[in-house]
């Protein structure tokens, strides 16, 4: 690994001890140990708490009543399409909101509306804005169709405009396109491509795992006297880790230490540790961790989740807990990724009791778990054989605002599966179809792999059938039911 300047120092401050290695994790210091060793609770604390309770019920009631009046400015807005005589602010607003949200259909209707206005005037910016949706949303002709029409209201195009379609071009693998506009924008004055187009291209082609494109875009920059920058850098090892190409990911990360104007920041340390991580590396990533803290680069939340994540999946569950406990000390607040990795780590190790003490703290702390982490619950139960515990977060999710997903009952139907309930398994579909969600292929191949290790072939054919439907339009299934399968017992 290459060096970082500095002497080497210890990732944790001196006071921090550490604990001695130990691979089974039910010996792990719990987390809470400190609210054991907490003093009493007086009189003057039980009402503090309930004044924050109050206070918290009043201000969400007031965002509620914020919430509602913007639901009823959109719903204006939509019954007065065609009216030329709407407020700026109003519409302006709703056009914001949608753009941030990428409901694109929705934003080019208020945009149209916009364009009605009699105090309407062509903006460059709100076009970029436009664009640059349009091509998160995977929508390149409407962004290009939209870049005309500024073209034709007479706006000035310039390198920003031309990088905003470039980008929506090759975020959907549509380089031919975005090379011609590349090529464009060199041979428009004032429109020459920047070290942020380039690096947006460069990602794009990363993304796609188009290594040879990004080599000669970097050759390109470097004839043009255009030098990469710190984003640039860090998106190229970010991609070479994922890729696990760390010859190119380490030599990327030596041409950034030469440059004077690039310094490596935390999400160069976090890029570099996740490749490492992710890949069992477990040394490398601890001894390139000491090396970015000697350069003064200081780890975030995002860090330590890489950490977690990483000593989790190896079975590291002594450092895990000194990860987690230094956390706790330097107040590094948990996010709902730190509550996933921990739970699904002590999940995987049949740890349940520390699993569901984590699940139960990150509901004190007014953390929404999510798909992930019900995931992980339903699979530390299965791993166990625990159909009753599967049941009782089923009962949980029911009186809840959980919202599941495919994923989620695919996740459940191996877990009944891996267990041998295929009743309960079956009765996955119909839960499912009283949520709204379809079964897609992994749901059918899941539960074909299910029923042939229990020997029950009487029910694969049903299955294949319905597996070979999913994906094709209702003209080409025939006669067959675009339902779930219900099979007899």
């Amino acid at each position: 690994m290459v060096s970082l300047p500095g002497p080497p120092v210890n990732p944790f401050p001196p006071e921090f001890k550490r604990l001695p290695e130990n691979k089974n994790p039910t010996d792990l210091i719990n987390v809470n140990h400190i609210s054991q060793e907490s003093p009493p609770i007086d009189n003057e604390t039980i009402r503090r708490e309930r004044k924050e309770r109050v206070n918290k019920k009043i201000a969400s009631q007031k965002a509620i009543s914020v919430i509602l009046r913007r639901e009823a400015t959109k719903a204006v807005i939509e019954k007065k399409k065609g009216s030329t005589r709407l407020f700026p602010g109003t519409v302006l607003e709703a056009l914001h909101e949608r753009i941030t949200a990428l409901r694109w259909e929705s934003a080019l209707k208020v945009f149209e509306l916009l364009r009605e206005q009699a105090w309407y005037r062509p903006y460059p910016a709100i076009y970029v804005k436009l664009i640059v949706m349009l091509g998160k949303s995977k929508q390149p002709e409407k962004a290009h169709s939209l870049f005309q029409d500024m073209v034709d209201e007479g706006c000035i195009v310039n390198q920003e405009s031309y990088t905003a379609l470039l980008s929506a071009y090759s975020r959907s693998g549509l380089f031919r396109k975005a090379f011609s506009i590349l090529d464009e924008m060199r041979n428009t004055p004032n429109c020459h491509p920047d070290v942020y187009t380039y690096s947006i291209l460069i990602k794009s082609c990363l993304h796609f795992h188009e290594f040879e494109k990004v080599q000669s875009l970097l050759s390109e920059m470097a004839s043009q006297g255009i030098k990469p920058n710190t984003v640039t850098y860090n998106t190229l090892i970010d991609a070479y880790g994922k890729a696990k190409r760390f010859v190119d990911m380490e030599s990327t990360l030596v041409e950034m230490l030469r440059q004077r104007e690039c310094k490596p920041d935390v999400w160069t340390m976090n890029s570099t540790l996740r490749a490492f991580g992710g890949s069992g590396q477990i040394e490398t990533m601890e001894k390139c961790y000491e090396k970015f803290l000697s350069a003064g680069i200081q780890p975030n939340v995002k860090t330590f989740n890489i950490l977690l994540d990483s000593y989790g999946k190896t079975g590291n569950y002594k450092k895990m807990s000194a990860v987690m406990e230094y956390m706790q000390k330097y107040h590094f607040s948990w996010t709902l990724v730190t509550y996933n990795i921990v739970i699904d780590a002590f999940g995987r190790a049949g740890d349940l009791a520390q699993m569901e003490f984590l699940f139960r703290l990150m509901q004190s702390e007014s953390i929404k778990p999510n798909c992930v982490t019900l995931c992980s619950l339903v699979r530390g139960y299965a791993q166990a054989g625990k159909a009753e515990k599967i049941e009782g977060l089923l009962r949980y999710i029911e009186s809840s605002d959980v919202t599941v997903d495919t994923v989620f009952f695919n996740c459940l139907v191996d877990a009944y599966g891996m267990m041998g309930c295929l009743a309960e398994m079956k009765g996955v579909l119909t839960m499912m179809e009283s949520k709204g969600c379809q079964p897609d292929k992994i749901t059918y191949r899941t539960m074909i792999k299910a029923y042939n290790m229990n020997g029950m072939s009487h029910h694969v054919k049903e299955l294949r059938h319905a597996l070979s439907s999913v994906g094709k339009p209702e003209s080409k299934r025939g006669m067959s039911d675009s339902r779930p399968p219900h099979m007899s017992s």
